[in-house]
């Protein structure tokens, strides 16, 4: 029962610190993540990134974050903003990958291993972004719209490229690229149809059934059964949540839905995902590469503002909004850990560099809240209707 007083711990502290990172004048999320970092391996070390309890309740807290981001998008500008978005992805990957390619070189690594780097630079997590997004009560406007699709095609493009790579380079099982991007068509093609076809009418008779918050209940199911659905494709979990929340915002329930998760999601499992992420902080082996932590962060942090930003530009954004744009690409979170964890185990990461790699992760993650609240702040209303 010790992981009861744990949960109590990272509850209680997370709400405190979001407090005060508020009154500071900056997203409560920044806070929250700077929680994980003081009570993990870093500083304190009074919770261990490895607990089995910590990585369900996270895992489930990211869901369900992405999930409520779903029924909060308005599909309609979503679709309006489809160009945007696929620009905003492609900047977001060309420009890092060629940033990490270039200071891997520069750090006397090999080409293989520097390919590598340039595709962990490509990741992009927008949970992050979202929650700042949803604080500053900006996650419907285009910019966050545009946000959340470059998010869906850049996890998409990612995950085709790291497979590839591994095929070529013989450090993982044979890759058909055709039924790789075969299983993404699937992917959205089943989920489109079930999205449009089958959710509708099936929530409407699944809320008819006589026991307890029958349609919380039926809406967190398809909400993990698309995230699974996602993660059996090939896919991050999180596009699939997304996926499910966009199909349920178009029934006439999505508000009582919305009002009942809400405080299931952000009292419990939410706040455990933020915690996770600072967790991950670790400078043990760290010695002489803080140049190369310090490089690789900055890189990570102008690849990716500046390749989205330019996206968004292109696409008809004005100047200020492409800023806003490429700085919610910015966060790279468990998406890159992921990414990061699976190169280490193709030996396509040096053991002795993951930490490096790490911070750089979690450096990109917390500096996201800031910045975005940063331009957002001075962007007037109309500007991101």
């Amino acid at each position: 029962m010790e992981f009861i007083l744990y949960l109590a711990i990272i509850i209680a502290a997370t709400k405190i610190a979001g407090h005060l990172s508020a009154r500071l004048g900056q997203p409560a999320v920044l806070g929250e993540l700077i929680v994980g970092v003081l009570l993990g391996p870093a500083v304190l070390g009074v919770l261990e990134p490895e607990a089995s309890y910590l990585h369900y309740f996270s895992e489930i807290g990211v869901l369900l974050l992405m999930f409520l981001a779903g029924m909060e998008t308005d599909l309609a500008q979503l679709q309006r903003n489809w160009k945007a978005a696929f620009a905003v992805a492609i900047g977001g990957i060309v420009l890092p990958f060629i940033g990490g390619y270039s200071a891997a070189l520069a750090f006397g690594f090999s080409s293989d291993y520097a390919m590598f780097f340039g595709i962990l630079f490509c990741a992009t997590s927008v949970s992050i972004s979202v929650q700042v997004l949803k604080e500053m009560n900006r996650l419907g406007s285009r910019e966050g719209t545009t946000i959340l699709g470059a998010a869906v095609v850049d996890d998409v493009l990612v995950v085709i490229l790291l497979a590839v790579m591994m095929s070529v380079l013989g450090t993982g099982n044979d890759v058909s690229l055709g039924l790789l991007i075969g299983k993404k068509v699937i992917f959205f093609v089943v989920v489109i149809a079930v999205g449009w076809f089958v959710i509708p009418k099936a929530m409407e008779w699944l809320a008819k059934l006589r026991v307890s918050e029958a349609v919380i209940s039926i809406a967190v199911a398809i909400c993990f059964g698309f995230a699974y659905f996602a993660e059996y494709m090939g896919m991050a979990g999180i596009i699939g949540s997304f996926a499910a929340g966009i199909a349920l915002s178009q029934t006439p329930l999505h508000k009582e839905m919305e009002r009942k998760l809400e405080p299931i999601a952000y009292s419990i499992f939410v706040p455990v995902f933020f915690v996770s992420i600072g967790l991950n902080v670790s400078f043990d082996g760290l010695g002489s590469q803080i140049g190369f932590v310090i490089v690789i962060s900055i890189v990570a942090i102008l690849t990716k503002l500046l390749g989205g930003g330019l996206g968004a530009r292109l696409t008809g954004f004005d100047t200020r909004s492409s800023i806003a744009v490429g700085s919610g690409m910015i966060s790279r979170g468990e998406v890159a850990l992921i990414i990061a964890s699976t190169g280490q185990s193709a030996s396509l990461l040096q053991e002795e560099y993951y930490t490096s790699v790490i911070i750089m992760v979690i450096v990109t993650t917390l500096v996201t809240p800031p910045i975005l609240k940063w331009i957002f702040s001075r962007m007037p209303e109309k500007e991101t209707a």
